[in-house]
């Protein structure tokens, strides 16, 4: 038995034997309806939306062949839930962010973000045109899944915060929610990290379970009223540079899918990953205005804080290297973040920076 069937059997156990007492998907002639869960509220700005868009546009693409139906987090299974839920078979596909599951595998931080990571455009160019999508399709297959990458938020803030943050050593005891490695590298400086689903936030800092959050980016925090918390607000982070959304479907569901439908179900995807980041960027701006119009203190770590950041995240991502795929989908995502890097800053980056200037940006 090689590695990838022997973690996956060990990862299910007797996840197949469970399964096979689960409602299938529902067929009525030649139709069938998929259930789709999500790690989002229902309404989460941005998120919900991406996840929404996949579903009718399946649906739609399909011409009704294949509907999906959207559980949002806690309508069937809670927002963590949701891998297990359809590695098992008890739904279709699921919606979220992979960096959720870290506990599953670490290389799922490469679909979604690492530390000092790639931007949505350097992620594209490794997924799509770098094998990065191949990898993936290793990592999901372990646990009886079929992956794409289905939307990004592009560059997310650096957070909300009951008190400005002057040097590394203000994160002693703060008790912030980041989940991923990003959280790790706040934990060794010294955070009480917390991994809270989206639609829990705005409660626990309101009720001071937190000290601060990070979400996603002006336009998703507004709509999520941090600002009626605390007026201290970082626009830039190290942990989420252009994090990667997927959607996952039962292995075995998709491979019983006719080709047409696999292709649907895929370019659904693809348009997805375009629309999230399009619908983020487009609001983010003017979000950013309301929220300073409206008394928020917009901030930027100091350098001696992000040395700090650095210095943990290089810890973080080196942790896992013992596991061979990690190593592996590390050395490939780094080879192409370099390349890729390489180019954008000295010709989008040198225009922009020059574009802003004439033009007094």
């Amino acid at each position: 038995m090689d590695r990838r069937s022997f973690l996956r059997t060990s990862a299910l156990g007797g996840g197949a034997a469970a399964a096979s007492t689960l409602a299938a998907p529902a067929y009525a002639q030649g139709k069938r309806t998929l259930t789709m869960v999500t790690t989002w509220g229902r309404g989460l700005a941005g998120v919900h939306d991406s996840a929404q868009y996949c579903a009718d546009a399946i649906t739609a693409m399909t011409d009704g062949q294949l509907t999906v139906e959207l559980k949002a987090a806690g309508e069937l299974v809670g927002a963590f839930e949701v891998f297990d839920a359809v590695s098992s078979g008890q739904a279709d596909m699921y919606h979220a962010v992979d960096y959720y599951f870290l506990g599953q595998h670490p290389a799922l931080s490469f679909f979604s973000n690492i530390p000092f990571g790639m931007t949505y455009q350097e992620l594209n160019n490794w997924y799509y045109h770098g094998g990065g999508q191949e990898l993936q399709d290793q990592v999901s297959e372990i646990f009886g899944l079929k992956t794409f990458m289905a939307g990004n938020t592009g560059p997310q803030s650096g957070g909300w915060f009951n008190k400005e943050i002057n040097g590394p050593e203000d994160f002693q005891g703060l008790k912030f929610r980041m989940p991923g490695q990003g959280g790790q590298v706040l934990g060794k400086l010294g955070a009480s990290v917390q991994n809270l689903p989206g639609g829990e936030v705005y409660q626990a800092l309101s009720s001071g379970a937190i000290d601060g959050t990070e979400w996603i980016g002006p336009w998703a925090d507004e709509k999520a009223g941090f600002q009626e918390i605390t007026k201290t607000y970082y626009t830039a982070g190290f942990h989420e540079s252009g994090p990667g959304l997927s959607l996952a479907l039962n292995r075995d569901l998709f491979e019983d899918l006719p080709e047409f439908q696999k292709q649907i179900v895929e370019q659904a995807a693809r348009a997805g990953n375009n629309w999230t980041m399009s619908l983020f960027m487009a609001n983010n701006g003017s979000a950013l205005q309301r929220l300073q119009s409206g008394g928020v203190k917009i901030m930027e770590f100091p350098d001696s804080v992000w040395d700090a950041f650095g210095s943990a995240s290089a810890e973080v991502v080196q942790e896992p290297m013992d596991d061979p795929l990690y190593a592996e989908c590390y050395e490939s995502y780094m080879q192409w973040l370099k390349a890729s890097a390489a180019w954008i800053s000295t010709s989008e980056g040198a225009y922009s920076k020059q574009r802003n200037r004439v033009l007094g940006i």
